[in-house]
């Protein structure tokens, strides 16, 4: 646009009017609203408007107003294109008409609640002029803010992510969202409630969460989400799970540091084994604090936590949540090491052979109150750390405590999917290892899956202190399987040294296998074909061969 085109055009303004309280406009809105020849707002068919109420006492008598009055809200339409086309044919005819008055050269407010490019209604204006008219966008002060500022609750501290939901998602997507995030904020509640609600309940945050209804406005309430009715919830509310962290007791004080004195009086009495094995630390920036068993405001727990093969990236939304929900970690020190820090978590690291050691633990913090998460890699329920747990928890001093088990991507799985579909038909998952299990019977099983040609996966193929599993491994599927059968090798698949190599089964080298390595052993029908791009894949198909 040239400048005497734009000399010719009104300007247009998004003007955010803050969340309702007059008071809480910026001076900015305020300014913009004065110099204005014509203010815009929209609303229902009833033709009241929010926005309009709250900028009223800045509105003139020449001041040209333009309703524009939504054909329809939440019911159902005969539109050709639906409730979606309705709208957007409706936001077409709007955005013509204050074009109108910026071709004649009038500057053109719309005026919206709270912020106008956060789930605002001038952000569909804004879509269709502001590429075509000089346009200049006033922010204001979102529903959000003025919610935790009435709960007097910080939305997030540190690194605690805060995310932002609308109500209207499926049960399922907002189930997972409340599940993996730190903080959050639900918008859009009204006839969505029993939905959010419920989202709540199944992530396990309803006691955490807080309902506020018409935040700085003439009729504002708070309360817990729990105790609020569905058939009184307005659109005009939020739902606030707030920050974790602002709830601990600040380092130093007397809370704290009582807490901190029952914490270490509890681990120097403490007669397990665990008590011997584990280390035990906290954040450097908030106490270690174990609360007393008849002072616990809530029932412990014990959550078996699979984080997958490596980072965060394998983290399904409900294990995150139950890490960041946890106030003691315990695991094996490689896997905690993969959970963020958190302020006020405690961490109970050990070495890897002490798996009873770390349940019992797990099970006697959880039986003081405490909200208890194991950390396991791969699946806590393939060789790890969830059966330890069940087996210590079926003994008469655990019998009552909760114990929940999370799923985890198994490390079999992503080392799949590396390489392609190997596990495409049926397979068979043994470990090598004959720590717990003698030799003599995990070669029983070797020959049993191998003679069944059902595809291998191999976990704890190898250590430091066992060399000649791998060999022996290969000789004996060899009674049974051809020389150029695929065998892939699978090493430290998502972290930082992560490598995928396949070979034939004649040619494995035990050297090059060790105990971060997974190996994945064809069928007869397993295939390895190199594609175009020079990369190789390996599947088995699904459909076996008659006879």
């Amino acid at each position: 646009m040239s400048v005497s085109e734009q000399q010719l055009t009104g300007r247009l303004y998004g003007v955010g009017l803050g969340p309702g309280d007059p008071s809480l406009m910026t001076v900015r809105a305020v300014e913009v609203i004065a110099e204005a020849d014509v203010i815009a707002y929209h609303s229902a068919r009833h033709g009241r408007s929010i926005a309009r109420s709250i900028a009223a006492k800045h509105l003139r008598a020449d001041h040209i107003e333009e309703a524009l009055i939504y054909p329809v809200t939440t019911e159902s339409t005969d539109h050709p294109g639906g409730y979606r086309g309705a709208l957007d044919e409706f936001y077409e005819t709007a955005a013509a008409r204050l074009a109108v008055h910026l071709d004649a050269g009038r500057t053109v407010a719309v005026i919206s609640e709270g912020d106008p490019l956060f789930y605002g209604s001038y952000q569909h204006m804004h879509k269709r002029l502001a590429h075509r008219y000089p346009t200049e966008v006033i922010p204001g002060v979102t529903s959000i803010s003025a919610a935790a500022a009435r709960l007097g609750k910080p939305l997030a501290e540190a690194d605690e992510v805060l995310t932002i939901l609308p109500g209207t998602l499926p049960e399922e997507e907002l189930t997972a969202r409340l599940a993996s995030t730190d903080t959050a904020v639900v918008m859009k509640l009204g006839r969505t409630f029993p939905t959010v609600r419920r989202a709540m309940e199944r992530a396990g945050r309803l006691p955490e969460a807080h309902y506020v209804e018409r935040a700085t406005m003439s009729g504002e309430r708070t309360e817990r989400l729990a105790d609020i009715d569905a058939e009184t919830v307005p659109y005009f509310s939020v739902s606030v799970v707030p920050s974790r962290i602002a709830d601990l007791p600040p380092a130093g004080t007397a809370t704290a540091t009582a807490e901190a004195e029952t914490t270490a009086e509890a681990e120097t009495t403490a007669t397990t084994p665990a008590a011997a094995t584990a280390t035990t630390t906290a954040t450097a920036t908030e106490p270690s604090g174990t609360a007393e068993v008849d002072s616990s405001p809530h029932p412990g727990e014990v959550v078996v936590v699979g984080t997958g093969p490596a980072g965060p990236l394998w983290l399904t939304p409900e294990s995150r949540g139950a890490l960041a929900a946890a106030e003691d970690l315990v695991g094996y020190t490689t896997y905690l090491d993969r959970v963020p820090l958190r302020p006020g978590q405690r961490r109970h690291a050990s070495d890897n052979k002490v798996e009873s050691e770390r349940a019992e633990l797990a099970l006697d913090l959880a039986r003081r109150g405490r909200r208890v998460a194991v950390v396991s890699g791969g699946d806590p329920g393939i060789f790890a750390m969830a059966t330890a747990v069940l087996e210590v928890a079926s003994q008469d001093p655990y019998r009552a405590i909760p114990v929940r088990v999370l799923p985890g991507v198994t490390a079999a799985n992503a080392a799949a999917a590396r390489a392609g579909a190997p596990l495409g038909h049926d397979y068979a998952v043994i470990s090598l290892s004959d720590r717990l299990k003698p030799w003599e019977v995990i070669a029983e099983r070797l020959h049993a899956a191998a003679g069944a040609d059902l595809v291998l996966a191999l976990y704890n193929p190898g250590s430091r202190s066992r060399t000649w599993q791998v060999g022996k491994t290969r000789e004996l599927l060899l009674e049974h399987r051809a020389p150029d059968t695929p065998v892939i090798l699978a090493r430290d698949i998502g972290g930082p040294e992560e490598s995928v190599r396949t070979v034939h089964l004649a040619d494995l080298d035990p050297h090059q296998v060790d105990m971060r390595t997974l190996l994945i052993v064809g069928s007869s029908q397993t295939q390895a074909v190199r594609r175009d791009n020079g990369t190789e894949v390996v599947w088995t198909p699904r459909r076996y061969p008659e006879g």
